[in-house]
């Protein structure tokens, strides 16, 4: 899954100017993102440049951060942790993307699939799940202990963190630096293969270069990832990071206190400038080959005992990246759980609890996540129509405006929410207390996935379409309902799904804006369950609900895709314009 920037392609205009409809939908979105994002951002960082108490500016503030340890570290321990989870990600995703695009490997689809799981469930919950593996007391320290005497600090402060940041966050280099491994010109290889190279030579002097733009995309998502996520290390008792720390500063002291929104603008800088570090370290290169879909790299024959290596080597990655999930499913099951390598027991109990006394966080999360997914891929097709298909001044800033929330962490979000809204009476109830504000922040945090699909959709229908239904008749706005609509719907409900099952696990800016229990999403309650040992074995049964529940929008996902593909392919060169004039 790449978040690229968009650029501004020249791009053919269905008009010379633009209509009041159009303007209309431009204002409208603008407001949702000045409302949404702008201001509640906007609103941390103007307090973190005031004085408490006058208002007046001041770089007192980051005076004092600099000045605190426990700050100051934090910044060097979140920083130590993004790198050395991209680190930790690069060695797990690339023997996979390697062995699955440059052999004859048989079981590559499989591998590149189950590679993906990890994504599908929330980081929080594989760092209780890892722990009954890998830590202290886990299942793999008590038989090394029984065995050999020794203990692994796995688990043990940003050990900890990185570890499970990197199995859970890898997939996103392996997407990535795949893609880019399938679509490098085979006589790029050829080439250098005449002229005597081989080998690893060959792949670090060739193969890797002409995919770095892959690779460099997954790693600066993960590296930004790291900084959004705020439940592992809350639930790993690793408190000196950043976000834990504006985490902790906003909920033990108050709102009011101006150190929390300093943190957060720190944040922000940091993954603002991963992304900017990430794109500049590409400019001046070029990554282009000569035959764009040229056959991809040629695949070798593995010989046996290299591909007795090749599965080793991917069995020990899958088993090390998979092993959070069959810990999940065991502890959702188990009775007993507790300085044994395996469960006493298996129950059904946790599954029953779960679905008596806290259906209330599916039912929520099934409402919130629908109306985000709802909001942000109307938001998204009428941000993309705008800026490929009319001469809106300025439209690109709605696009660049959207996607900006790529690089805001969701407790950033969280804490402007609150600071923002919670002075704002509704009923004689703090606006930020009540639960559309939680859509709200789920919707923005989640609109660039299906901005960038709705985008993607409409980038591949031809303008002509258009211009034959308005030709035939049609107005823009017909135009608009029966022939763009159908014609990116696929792609629509793609982004609604992708939005729908991030959403659905998201919980940095959830875990600042629940209230009471009643207004809980599923993710929450996770976060509720895994707090103490009694509540982990139905803390771990909704994680299987919200594992299978992501699993299934997926798994839609990629239907969908596949099958807007294949009716685009059957469309062939001459498709028809649908209802132009009926």
């Amino acid at each position: 899954m790449t978040l690229a920037l968009p650029t501004a392609p020249a791009r053919a205009k269905t008009a010379a100017t633009a209509t009041p409809g159009q303007w209309a939908a431009a204002i409208a979105i603008a407001a949702f993102l000045l409302v949404a994002l702008v201001i509640p951002v906007g609103t941390v960082v103007y307090v973190a440049f005031t004085e408490k108490g006058t208002g007046d500016f001041t770089l007192v503030n980051f005076v004092d951060f600099a000045r605190t340890d426990l700050l100051v570290r934090s910044t060097w321990n979140s920083i130590y942790a993004a790198v050395m989870t991209v680190l930790l990600a690069t060695a797990l995703a690339l023997p996979l993307a390697v062995v699955t695009t440059r052999f004859e490997f048989r079981g590559a689809a499989l591998v590149q699939t189950l590679g993906f799981l990890p994504l599908i469930m929330p980081p929080f919950v594989g760092a209780v799940a890892m722990q009954l593996f890998f830590g202290r007391s886990g299942s793999i320290n008590l038989l090394l202990g029984d065995w050999l005497d020794i203990e692994i600090p796995f688990m043990e402060g940003l050990n900890g963190v990185i570890f499970v940041e990197g199995v859970h966050y890898f997939p996103f280099i392996l997407i990535n630096l795949s893609t880019a491994l399938r679509t490098i010109d085979r006589s790029m290889e050829e080439a250098a293969q005449n002229l005597g190279s081989s080998g690893l030579r060959l792949f670090r002097r060739i193969v890797f270069p002409l995919a770095m733009p892959g690779y460099m995309a997954g790693a600066s998502l993960v590296f930004v990832k790291v900084f959004d996520d705020l439940a592992t290390p809350l639930l790993l008792n690793v408190k000196d990071m950043l976000a834990p720390q504006a985490y902790l500063r906003i909920t033990s002291i108050g709102i009011a206190d101006p150190m929390g929104y300093v943190i957060s603008v720190v944040l922000v800088l940091l993954s603002v400038s991963a992304v900017m570090l990430s794109t500049l370290a590409m400019r001046g290169r070029d990554y282009a080959t000569v035959q764009r879909g040229g056959g991809g790299l040629a695949r070798r024959a593995l010989r046996p005992a290299e591909h007795a290596i090749a599965w080793v080597v991917v069995t020990l990655i899958l088993m090390l990246v998979l092993a959070p999930h069959a810990a999940l499913l065991m502890l959702s099951l188990a009775t007993v759980w507790s300085y044994s390598p395996l469960p006493d027991g298996f129950t059904l109990a946790h599954y029953a609890r779960v679905f008596g006394d806290s259906s209330v966080y599916i039912t929520n999360t099934l409402l919130y996540a629908s109306l985000a997914g709802l909001i942000d891929v109307v938001l998204g097709a009428a941000i993309a129509y705008l800026v490929l298909r009319t001469t809106l001044p300025g439209r690109q800033w709605l696009d660049w405006t959207a996607m900006a929330a790529v690089a805001v962490p969701g407790v950033v979000v969280g804490i402007g929410y609150l600071r923002t809204f919670y002075g704002i009476d509704v009923g004689g109830v703090p606006l930020a207390t009540l639960w559309i504000v939680i859509v709200l922040a789920l919707a923005v945090r989640r609109l660039p996935y299906a901005l960038r699909a709705c985008y993607a959709a409409l980038q591949q229908i031809s303008v002509s379409l258009e211009e034959a239904a308005e030709n035939l008749g049609a107005t823009k706005a017909r135009t608009i309902r029966r022939v763009v609509v159908p014609l990116i719907s696929g792609g629509m409900l793609a982004g609604f799904i992708s939005s729908f099952a991030t959403a659905s696990v998201e919980l940095a800016a959830t875990l600042m804006l629940v209230q009471s229990n009643s207004d809980a999403p599923l993710a929450y309650g996770l976060y509720v369950f895994m707090q103490s040992p009694a509540g982990r074995g139905p803390g771990a049964a909704l994680g299987v609900i919200a594992v299978v529940l992501v699993a299934i929008c997926t798994l839609l996902s990629h239907l969908v895709v596949e099958r807007q593909h294949r009716r685009q392919s059957r469309a062939g060169a001459g498709p028809a314009v649908p209802g132009a004039t009926g």
